[in-house]
């Protein structure tokens, strides 16, 4: 049995054929072409489908869509404003955030098998996954032991749209105790662009200078944002 087919069949009035069909044409199409070949609105509705069984969903795909921008900035966005949308109650706003926690746990779970520094690409989906869409800033540290394997992903401090304290003796601390041999640091811009600022780069030299003190390496500085990301080592800022 499909995990679509959980709903119990219904005869529904004439009026209603027409979504019942379009959920079975739309199932199908993802059954035989994957999630690639459907737009966002279209893999959106078939989550939806599962919160609301028995009522056309494409409007209200289409309404999200066009309010946060695509499906993964839907699923990233904070339930409070979820809710705003007419139709989305708590059940089906928990429902998005359960696709969106297991998308990044199975995300993590990729990066954590792996040698980080030879998944490099898979780091960037991860941490693109976690942060791109967030409201506010995070400043997040990926810990690695001497062979770069994961010891640890955490979120350092969450601050502001536009600023996140942070507190370099106090990540050099936490990489003491975790007997961590480097760290990558990586920060989201929720304006959507990542560009590195000036804060950013004085503060990163300051976390380099007190790490390489103790034996600890920065391996890159990571900015993420909704249209891309950009490397410290890459723009030969470390």
């Amino acid at each position: 049995m499909s995990g679509f087919d959980e709903v119990p069949a219904v005869t529904p009035p004439s009026g209603d054929a027409h979504w019942l069909g379009h959920r079975e044409r739309l199932k199908a199409r993802f059954r035989d072409a994957g999630g690639d070949a459907l737009p966002d609105y279209e893999l959106l509705e078939l989550v939806l489908f599962r919160s609301i069984p028995r009522r056309d969903v494409k409007s209200l795909a289409k309404t999200l869509i066009a309010r946060f921008g695509s499906f993964a900035e839907v699923l990233g966005a904070p339930e409070q404003r979820l809710r705003e949308i007419p139709g989305i109650g708590e059940a089906v706003a928990t429902d998005l955030k359960l696709v969106r926690a297991a998308g990044l746990r199975m995300a993590k779970g990729e990066v954590a098998k792996k040698t980080v520094l030879s998944s490099w690409s898979q780091v960037i989906d991860y941490c693109r996954s976690a942060m791109a869409f967030e409201t506010r800033e995070q400043f997040r540290i990926l810990f690695l032991d001497k062979r770069n394997g994961l010891i640890s992903d955490e979120v350092q401090q969450t601050g502001t749209v536009d600023h996140t304290p942070v507190y370099p003796r106090e990540i050099v601390k936490r990489a003491l105790e975790l007997s961590a041999s480097a760290i990558i640091l990586v920060h989201n811009h929720p304006s959507g662009d990542p560009t590195p600022s000036t804060a950013d780069i004085q503060m990163t030299r300051q976390i380099v200078d007190i790490a390489k003190s103790l034996g600890i390496s920065v391996h890159d500085h990571i900015v993420i944002g909704r249209e891309g990301h950009a490397s410290f080592k890459g723009l030969k800022l470390l």
